[in-house]
């Protein structure tokens, strides 16, 4: 499995150059290899960022939906970053853990719901490899903050539970429900979460929430996204019918809040 990873890691290398014309910059995307060992599991990461810009940019920890690091999540990640980002994408499952399947993805999801103190600790030591990359890659430490999809909003909203030093957390389409709901007063990250209306996965958990939220000693905003139901960010869902289904309108919508959120406490980070 691991070897899948690396090719598809070398795809996306082979690919990451784009052509300008004459006398224009040469976009370069990197798509670096990023592992760590935590509790004797290796996790392997991929780090993100347009090497043809200079300058600093915010670091980003992005955590994908529940299938993990895989070609369509490097791409995604590819996509946000820009030139505006470093992205850490991360791997929470470990090295030899790359679903094919949403049974297999179920089944590696499942230790990490069931020991959420789990999922902190490891959310916790991403943010710190994500900081460590400053060494070699354009990331200003200032302004570090955390995305995520699916399950991966519910991992961010974790690590902001945890405490973790952020300029800002972000959440699309990710479980609201958490196993101790009086670690909001820990959050220090101001928070967007964004779910669709029609979400029947996890707009149960909104009032329960809600209360949570209103423990968070800072800025916090919930998204209700008209006509969206779970996953209406991820293209894969593309044509897909039922609770998981892309939604272009809402991604856009969703994408736009995030660029502006992050913009809005990045400036107040600023010296």
């Amino acid at each position: 499995m691991r070897s899948w990873w690396r090719l598809a890691v070398l795809a996306c290398l082979a690919l990451s150059a784009a052509c300008g014309g004459p006398g224009e910059a040469v976009a370069r995307m990197v798509t670096r290899p990023v592992s760590w060992s935590q509790d004797g599991v290796r996790f392997d990461s991929v780090l993100v960022y347009d090497d043809a810009v200079s300058g600093r940019r915010p670091g980003l920890v992005m955590v994908p939906n529940w299938h993990g690091v895989n070609a369509i999540a490097i791409d995604k990640a590819r996509m946000i970053a820009g030139h505006e980002y470093v992205i850490l994408l991360t791997d929470l499952y470990g090295a030899s853990v790359r679903p094919a399947d949403d049974a297999q993805a179920k089944a590696a999801v499942q230790p990490l719901m069931a020991d959420r103190a789990l999922l902190r600790r490891r959310m916790v030591r991403a943010l710190a490899e994500l900081r460590a990359q400053a060494a070699s890659a354009p990331i200003d430490l200032s302004r570090l903050a955390a995305i995520g999809f699916c399950f991966g909003g519910t991992a961010v909203l974790d690590l902001a539970r945890s405490g973790a030093d952020l300029r800002a957390a972000i959440s699309f389409h990710g479980g609201l429900a958490t196993d101790d709901p009086a670690l909001a007063r820990k959050i220090r990250a101001p928070l967007l979460v964004m779910n669709g209306a029609d979400d029947q996965w996890t707009m149960p958990d909104l009032p329960a929430f809600l209360r949570e939220m209103s423990q968070v000693p800072t800025a916090w905003q919930f998204v209700t996204i008209g006509h969206a139901v779970h996953c209406f960010t991820e293209t894969e869902a593309t044509g897909a019918t039922g609770m998981c289904r892309y939604n272009e309108d809402a991604t856009r919508q969703s994408y736009a809040l995030m660029r502006g959120w992050l913009a809005t406490q990045f400036a107040k980070a600023a010296p």
